[in-house]
């Protein structure tokens, strides 16, 4: 006995596991496609204000320039300067017969000094004799300025005399300050070089107490004696001799050759 075929009951559809917030976000996304398609597409003119605004944040920023590139070295600071007024904070020096002292003219053409490197942009300390900064002090120059006797001597007691340390770390940078200084200081002062370096300059205390890097010397201005009127009454041109001879340094200026006075003889 044949028995006819079961007829294949149809399958049943399976339910997508896809819920209704993926459409939502079909949608949205869509819409955001579409949305920045027109907006690329449209001339901003015509959008709404509030619209561009929005869009605009939410752009990623967009990096220009060339590629490799580096940003500019920061530019070097301002050039540093100690000047010594010597024997200030700590003792008259040389006193004349009617008291003028070593210490107050050498303290008027430091500060002199100061005050015309400033005004070109430098930064500038005035140092007493013995003060706690002169420790480690780092600096592009260290000046250390002093006067001679008030005492007559003869008449060849005149004159300035410049001098670095006796063992330098840096000989090449001391003897182009000790140039520049000689030079310039001779030239603007009218001064003749005094060949008369003693130890107490060779040696002078502040050269051992500074940074090794910071290239120093020690000025005797000229003689309270036969020097006093220039020290005493022209105290600017005493101050622009030494601040043109720092410049000098710095700035790897030419020396004046012709107008190096002659030195004087020793006493």
């Amino acid at each position: 006995m044949s028995t006819a075929p079961i007829p294949s009951q149809p399958a049943t559809p399976r339910k997508s596991t896809r819920g209704t917030f993926y459409y939502i976000q079909l949608v949205v996304g869509i819409a955001f496609v579409l949305a920045t398609l027109f907006t690329l597409w449209t001339d901003p003119g015509m959008l709404p204000q509030n619209l561009v605004e929005n869009f605009t944040i939410a752009q990623p920023p967009v990096i220009t320039g060339t590629p490799g590139i580096l940003p500019s070295p920061t530019p070097r600071g301002k050039p540093m300067v100690g000047i010594v007024a010597g024997h200030k904070g700590n003792d008259s020096g040389s006193t004349c017969p009617d008291g003028l002292t070593e210490q107050s003219v050498n303290e008027k053409v430091a500060f002199l000094v100061q005050k015309e490197l400033a005004d070109r942009g430098f930064i500038v300390d005035v140092l007493d004799e013995f003060d706690d900064k002169l420790t480690g002090y780092l600096a592009d120059v260290l000046i250390s300025i002093h006067s001679d006797s008030c005492d007559y001597i003869n008449d060849q007691a005149t004159g300035y005399k410049v001098s670095s340390a006796l063992a330098n770390p840096h000989p090449d940078r001391a003897a182009r300050l000790i140039a520049c200084l000689k030079n310039r200081y001779g030239a603007v002062t009218g001064l003749p070089v005094h060949n008369s370096i003693t130890i107490d300059m060779t040696s002078y205390h502040a050269f051992a107490e500074i940074h090794e890097d910071t290239t120093s010397a020690i000025i005797e201005i000229g003689f309270l004696n036969l020097d006093r009127e220039i020290l005493t009454q022209k105290s600017d041109v005493v101050a622009k001799g030494i601040t043109d001879g720092i410049l000098c340094y710095i700035n790897n200026e030419d020396l004046i050759v012709s107008a190096t006075p002659t030195p004087s003889p020793t006493p």
